[in-house]
């Protein structure tokens, strides 16, 4: 059997996730294109991802639990101390409004502080409160462990290799037409 997929011929064997024989049998499990779509593929790997993250580093966390979105920018923070709100947003390609909530939830929670930047009434520079950095060390040991989880089948190179195509993948689709 083979399929179309974006103007390619390709093997249904390397594309087709369902059973053999669903269709025959009655059953509705047949995805049809879908397994040979990689934004499909990349949608259906960012939930399994996310859930594992919320398992193996939320829960684990207490009542300190993050998001995966959270420890983004806890992360980012860290690397950057006194890094401006709007820098943030930009480095994690998410508008002002979102980046605001986003530090307004993890100031509240008392895991990191606005200070005043000089000669700029209107920034804000971020750090980590101490109970931020204790909180970011303890996500980091089980974050360090849920990727070992989600790429244990992969050699290094073959992380490298997908590290390197995901951004391919990302840059193309940012592109404008």
């Amino acid at each position: 059997m083979r399929n179309r997929v974006a103007g390619e011929v390709a093997d249904a064997s390397l594309v087709d996730a369902s059973p053999a024989g669903a269709v025959a049998s009655g059953r509705r499990d047949d995805l049809g294109v879908l397994p040979g779509l990689v934004g499909y593929n990349l949608r259906r790997t960012q939930e399994a991802v996310f859930g594992a993250f919320m398992e193996m580093v939320t829960g684990k966390l207490d009542s300190a639990g993050l998001t995966p979105g959270q420890f983004g920018v806890l992360a980012i923070v860290v690397a950057n101390p006194g890094l401006k709100q709007i820098e943030l947003g930009t480095a994690l390609g998410v508008d002002r409004s979102t980046i605001v909530a986003a530090v307004d939830k993890l100031e509240n929670r008392g895991l990191v502080e606005r200070r005043p930047v000089p000669h700029d009434r209107r920034a804000h520079a971020l750090t980590l409160t101490a109970e931020g950095q204790r909180v970011y060390r303890r996500a980091l040991t089980l974050v360090d462990r849920h990727e070992a989880k989600i790429a244990g089948g992969l050699t290094p190179a073959e992380r490298s290799q997908l590290l390197d195509l995901l951004g391919r993948v990302q840059r193309a689709a940012q592109q404008r037409p």
